[in-house]
């Protein structure tokens, strides 16, 4: 484990991915990742970047037509790679516009993908003869016979059911501050989305150049840069798996972008950056130490979405030994894209078997895994929506990304939720309700342990029983 790099689920051969009221054409041998760009509110039409298949997430800008180069999870074998790769129509946030979108948090079933693959059993060889009477084989031009289309359809209500556990949170009074880590790449901290979410170290006095604190790091105001060793969480667009994975966990509600899960004013996000690079990686020391500041820091929950299939003895140690409350990406798949099972084919951290990891599988909106999603009944806790899953990217933007990278937040955002809710819970008990309380479905069943899907409101309906 030299390397932990920093990937994206290639999307699936995918034609189109329609919702009412807005159509965005997908094309391309694996698609494209659709994009919203621009500041929030300012309703700018979407655009799309173009994803690739069989190589290393490059962590373009995905609403600038950049290029997504995007590998498997599984290659190389030493390396970690965080899991990435929908809309709704019933507006759950009326004040901001891209709410709309976010199909995991309110599903009405309105939701559509469109795959086009090719069918080779209607491609025809057409022989002609040249002017000396030899003959020669060619194909006809593809054709739109030549590809079959097969559609997903959403099934309403395969959402996490936030609308009435926001409105529960709510009427609870003496709520607990709650510190959530993301170690991945960094965090667009001035995103409008997430200026108001960010952790602040108020120990330290921002660019004094003095370690006010004494923990060790200069001016670590909102976290820590573990690639280049300074305070600089944001260093250019490929920095968009890390903000993205922020504003699914804790994007501001009413102020015109997309919504995360918790309210901010009392979830806090540290951004420790330990994944970079224009191919996202950095090596597994730099999680270790990004693993330790967080919790020295005042860090409860921590949300990895990334994964190896090698693990070095001290990386184990440290989650074994830490007291935080690990969220984990299960993995998406071999290089053919198809989800395996990590109980048979361990991945690293998602296969380590300790009480203080979740471990998630990445839910599409009809209910079943998404068929790149990595499974198992005893690694896997629970199924988390992360198909098409739209929050922010850096410089005031928003894209869909899919893959278990999308759907570990949303189960960090609803540990986040429970343990500010419940002060007298401990994070043992966060995840035993979690799994718990999930929403069971029978295309979940053998596949993940809690037979379920992530459900926020009956996980916090249950913690008051």
């Amino acid at each position: 484990m030299n390397k932990l790099t920093a990937a994206a689920l290639p999307l699936a051969m995918t034609a189109a991915l329609a919702a009412a009221p807005i159509h965005t054409a997908l094309d391309g041998a694996y698609g494209h990742i659709p994009s919203l760009t621009g500041e929030a509110g300012s309703g700018q039409t979407s655009s799309l970047g173009v994803a690739g298949a069989g190589q290393t997430f490059s962590l373009g800008d995905a609403g600038s037509g950049q290029i997504f180069s995007l590998c498997d999870a599984s290659s190389p074998n030493n390396s970690f790679s965080p899991y990435a790769v929908g809309p709704g129509l019933n507006n759950l946030s009326t004040r901001d516009d891209y709410a709309a979108y976010q199909w995991a948090f309110k599903n009405d079933g309105q939701v559509q993908k469109i795959e086009r693959k090719l069918d080779i059993k209607t491609v025809d060889p057409i022989v002609k003869t040249d002017e000396n009477g030899v003959d020669t084989i060619s194909l006809p031009p593809l054709g739109p016979s030549n590809f079959k289309a097969s559609t997903i359809d959403a099934v309403k209500g395969i959402d996490i059911n936030l609308q009435p556990a926001w409105e529960l949170y709510d009427q609870i009074e003496n709520k607990r501050p709650v510190i959530v880590a993301i170690i991945d790449t960094g965090i667009d901290v001035d995103h409008p989305d997430l200026k108001d979410a960010i952790w602040v170290n108020e120990d330290e006095i921002p660019g004094d150049g003095i370690d006010n604190d004494g923990n060790g790091f200069i001016d670590d105001v909102n976290g820590w840069n573990f690639i280049d060793n300074n305070n600089q969480l944001y260093t250019g667009k490929e920095d968009n798996h890390g903000t993205h994975a922020a504003g699914t966990i804790a994007a501001s509600r009413n102020n015109g972008g997309s919504v995360g899960i918790t309210d901010n004013q009392y979830v806090k996000i540290m951004s420790i950056k330990a994944l970079g690079g224009e191919e996202g990686k950095g090596s597994p020391e730099s999680v270790i130490a990004a693993i330790r500041y967080a919790e020295a820091n005042g860090a409860q929950i921590c949300n990895l979405s990334f994964g190896s299939e090698n693990y070095t003895e001290e990386f184990r140690a440290t989650i074994q030994n830490s007291k935080m409350l690990f969220v984990v990406a299960a993995g998406n798949g071999n290089e053919d894209e198809i989800g395996y099972n990590i109980d048979k084919n361990p991945v690293y951290p998602a296969s380590l078997p300790y009480d203080n990891i979740i471990t998630v599988a990445n839910l599409i909106f009809n209910g079943k895994l998404d068929r790149s999603s990595n499974y198992g009944p005893v690694s896997v806790d629970i199924a988390a929506p992360g198909t098409f899953i739209l929050s922010t990217i850096p410089d005031k933007s928003f894209a869909f990304m899919s893959g278990t990278s999308m759907a570990a937040p949303m189960v960090t955002g609803a540990a986040a939720m429970l343990y500010s809710a419940r002060p007298e819970l401990s994070l043992q008990d966060v995840k035993n309700i979690l799994i718990t309380s999930a929403h069971k479905l029978d295309t979940l069943n053998g596949r993940v342990y809690s037979g379920g899907m992530l459900d926020v409101y009956s996980a916090l309906q249950w913690a008051r029983q």
